[in-house]
């Protein structure tokens, strides 16, 4: 596995705060709808995206343990 490029991390950053962005938006829909399917497929999207943002976390740390301890010259 290489290590992964400042360019692969920011894109990692930046799909970590859109999957945020989209719980928070998911949790307050399903809390505040009163249509119950709506609040099922609200509940659905908030648990896909929580996984999202968990796997994208987890390849952060599996790629940590390559990343170098001192800036290239």
């Amino acid at each position: 596995m290489q290590p992964i490029t400042a360019k692969e991390l920011e894109y990692v950053v930046d799909s970590i705060s859109n999957e945020d962005l989209l719980i928070k938006q998911c949790a307050v829909v399903a809390a505040s709808a009163s249509n119950q399917a709506i609040k099922q497929v609200c509940g659905q999207m908030l648990q896909t995206h929580q996984q999202h943002a968990h796997m994208l976390q987890q390849a952060l740390l599996h790629h940590q343990q390559l990343a170098p301890t001192q800036p290239a010259n």
